[in-house]
């Protein structure tokens, strides 16, 4: 089955700026810009220095943006024992929670327990663990993340072995006929975008290529407008193929 094909099966784009890659002196201003910008919801990395070398922030920084955005925020657990981080982190405002699969030993439960809070939850992938991994999960869950850069650290290059993994995925969904969020996180950048939408991926979470950029606004508008004329592209190309 083609990406043309499957497109019918591919939500519209998403653009995600993640906060570890904001400014942390100007914090506000940098979200209520990327708000005003049309982004279309937040990401914030915690890390605990134990599943990825390095520690971010916790809940604390979700509640304190909470208060200034009315934007969805995305929870990503980039730590050991994730089931200890959800009441802190929906306490805080988080929207939806993704934990890795990688550190979760029971995710049925931890699924069941994250929609019982009434918060929409999704599961995350490193760059080397299969989708064999999800395989009894994926109908379960709101969104799948792929890692496409090793977790824990901003500003690493896309791993373009990657684009193959989102596109299996993809071809996944549209066989289980399931229409779901794909997102991919590292190195996404104005050069690979349209690629990562071709392959599948509707959710694009990006740090340096809008943060680290001399304009958020700028940097926002133009993944958006690559990401949907790609989009659009691959909708027209599947309805011109079922026609």
């Amino acid at each position: 089955m083609s990406l043309s094909r499957n497109a019918s099966y591919i939500p519209p784009p998403k653009i995600v700026p993640s906060i570890l890659s904001a400014d942390f002196r100007r914090l506000e201003e940098e979200v209520r810009e990327a708000e005003k910008a049309g982004a279309d919801m937040l990401h914030f990395d915690i890390m605990d220095g134990r599943f990825v070398p390095n520690i971010s922030f916790g809940p604390m920084v979700i509640s304190a943006l909470r208060r200034v955005s009315s934007l969805p925020f995305i929870a990503h657990l980039m730590v050991e024992k994730p089931e200890s981080f959800i009441d802190p982190v929906i306490s805080a405002g988080g929207d939806l929670i993704i934990f890795h699969v990688e550190a979760c030993p029971h995710p049925f439960r931890l699924i069941d327990s994250i929609k019982d809070r009434g918060v929409k939850v999704g599961v995350a992938l490193n760059p080397a663990t299969p989708l064999s991994a999800i395989k009894y999960v994926v109908k379960r869950v709101d969104m799948i993340l792929l890692m496409t850069v090793e977790p824990g650290f901003g500003g690493q290059e896309f791993i373009p072995e990657i684009m193959e993994k989102i596109r299996k995925l993809r071809r996944i969904m549209a066989m289980a006929e399931l229409r779901k969020d794909i997102a991919v996180d590292g190195g996404v950048d104005f050069a690979n975008a349209s690629s990562i939408i071709r392959a599948g991926a509707n959710v694009l979470i990006a740090g340096t290529s809008i943060f680290g950029q001399s304009s958020i606004e700028e940097s926002i508008k133009k993944l958006k407008r690559i990401a949907l004329e790609t989009y659009n592209e691959l909708c027209k190309s599947g309805s011109n193929q079922r026609s």
